[in-house]
């Protein structure tokens, strides 16, 4: 059975800093990308960063314009765990942010790659 399980989200003030994590069981973690998206209320889903999976690009990220030089996203496959550590967080960050894995090469941060998902994560960041 596939459990794909987040944590991390809250409130947090702009300029603050949060770290979302994503565990997952059930399918061979190694051998996915992962991607992490956001839905902000009254918006479409969008692809903020992806990690892929293959040892020849295992370190090749992407990352939406917004949050570039801001958002770094990690891979730890002992743990079965992806990582989105987020810094100097703004109040248009506000969220419900999603991880997602699917066997692509190389990541996308286009969710219809992407065949497991996590529950959301609430990330509030106030003025």
């Amino acid at each position: 059975e596939v459990q794909v399980v987040g944590s991390g989200g809250g409130l947090v003030q702009a300029g603050g800093s949060l770290r979302l994590s994503c565990a997952a069981s059930g399918f061979r973690f190694a051998d996915y990308a992962i991607g992490w998206f956001r839905q902000a209320p009254g918006k479409e889903r969008e692809g903020v960063s992806c990690i892929s999976s293959s040892d020849s690009s295992r370190d090749k990220q992407s990352y939406e314009d917004s949050v570039l030089g801001r958002f770094i996203v990690s891979r730890d496959d002992a743990k079965n765990t992806v990582y989105l550590q987020m810094n100097s967080l703004k109040p248009e960050d506000t969220a419900v942010y999603y991880c997602g894995f699917g066997l692509i090469l190389p990541c996308s941060r286009a969710e219809v790659f992407y065949d497991y998902w996590g529950q959301g994560i609430q990330v509030t960041v106030s003025a």
